[in-house]
């Protein structure tokens, strides 16, 4: 029997002849040659992979830099300027500027997308509802898990801790914390232990956005620590997502190197931030500028599930960006020297199948037989040029579905 869809002649490997996919029900029902269909699109030897996954985002608050931009350019800005425009949260409002950034990602070939809506006194539950009504108007285009988010603090913040357990209520997927955000490293691990019993309570998975600074002698800037002893101690191995992690690039070999092995052990998988962390870091050196991006390289090469993200788009965090996952790891392999075809190779498994391992997916994502046919098919002819050329997305598929898609545009060269 012929398939619902046939994507005839993909390149899905640049060592390997091109193949056909067989897409039934949503699923890659078979690959190989020759495959029938009673729809068959011919792409003519164009780049084949999985959708792109969005693990780290805050749709609730991008394109906010318009209405008032961090002139300071510190991260200690960003969240002071973010606090004071959260207070004026309106429903439709938020609900718009996420629905906007949302359709950003898909039209770029992200088709799973984990965000971190602020969920505190200022904010209140609205940019939380507001994902939480995206994640279900959106289930046909892609798929979405919402992560209540304490961007604010919880000891620090009185009342945060109580709108985050009224979201795990309301369905919230994930808990995430923000514990460098408090006033002293003592409140930091109480924040990480309220975060760790709020995932227990309702089994979810929980998430640090941590060790986002540059003062590596403070503690709260260190929390990695006491996450590794609480992660093994909650039995939390693999269920626990740690973000920005800025700190990490500041220290010396060896405490580097200690500190991965020790977080490859409780399985935390981790998310590199990379626009947002090297526009926020090192804003008072003087020379020695930091980058404050962790290197790929040597942590994945350890074992430590490593991912990278959009994180915020135009906003007080970072004042550019478009949703495009190709252009972050673009300004990755700049920023950490990654020019090899292995190298590219590496980032695309970042945002693929390192992703999938970190939002626990991966017996439905990927590009196998029997697994959801959620892909991207790129206007490009080879797998080690998709950060190179960052090259148009051709036609972004959900479940089978065709969400996005743009006809290749041609140029005419004029006559002088």
């Amino acid at each position: 029997m012929p398939n619902e869809l046939v994507l005839k002649n993909a390149r899905v490997d640049d060592d390997k002849p091109l193949v056909d996919i067989g897409i039934e029900k949503g699923r890659i029902a078979e690959m190989g040659a020759g495959l029938k269909g009673e729809t068959v699109l011919d792409l003519d030897g164009d780049v084949v992979i999985p959708s792109f996954i969005e693990t780290h985002i805050h749709i609730d608050k991008a394109l906010l830099e318009s209405v008032k931009p961090n002139t300071e350019g510190t991260l200690a800005g960003a969240i002071k300027i973010t606090g004071e425009l959260k207070r004026a949260f309106e429903d439709e409002e938020v609900y718009h500027r996420a629905k906007k950034v949302l359709q950003m990602c898909i039209e770029h070939g992200t088709t799973i997308v984990r965000c971190y809506p602020d969920t505190d006194p200022l904010a209140r539950l609205v940019g939380f509802k507001a994902c939480m009504r995206l994640k279900e108007e959106y289930k046909d285009f892609c798929e979405i898990q919402v992560g209540a988010f304490a961007q604010e603090g919880l000891i620090k913040s009185p009342g945060a801790y109580d709108f985050l357990d009224q979201a795990m209520k309301l369905g919230a997927d994930t808990v995430n914390g923000c514990p460098y955000n408090e006033n002293n490293y003592e409140d930091t691990k109480k924040h990480i232990d309220q975060i760790f019993e709020l995932g227990k309570k309702y089994g979810k998975d929980v998430g640090f956005h941590a060790d986002f600074g540059d003062d590596i002698s403070d503690k709260r800037y260190r929390s990695i620590d006491y996450i590794i002893e609480k992660t093994l101690k909650e039995k939390y191995e693999g269920r626990v997502t740690v973000s920005h992690m800025t700190s990490l690039s500041s220290l010396e070999p060896a405490a580097f190197d200690d500190t991965v092995k020790r977080m490859v052990a409780a399985k935390i998988n981790m998310v590199s931030c990379v626009a947002t962390d090297v526009f926020l870091s090192g804003r008072h050196d003087q020379n020695k500028v930091r980058r404050g991006v962790v290197c790929p390289t040597a942590t994945i090469k350890a074992g430590l599930n490593h991912c990278f993200s959009t994180n915020n788009v135009q906003n007080g965090f970072t004042p550019f960006g478009n949703g495009d996952l190709l252009l972050i790891g673009n300004l990755y392999e700049h920023l950490c020297w990654l020019g090899t075809p292995a190298d590219q190779k590496m980032l695309l498994n970042m945002i693929t199948k390192n992703s999938a391992k970190t939002l626990r997916i991966e017996d439905t994502y990927g590009l196998e037989k029997g697994k959801n046919a959620d892909l991207v098919v790129l206007h490009l002819k080879s797998l080690k040029d998709v950060f190179v050329q960052v090259p148009p997305r051709r036609i972004v598929m959900h479940h089978g579905q065709i969400v996005y898609r743009m006809e290749k545009a041609v140029v005419k060269m004029m006559p002088h």
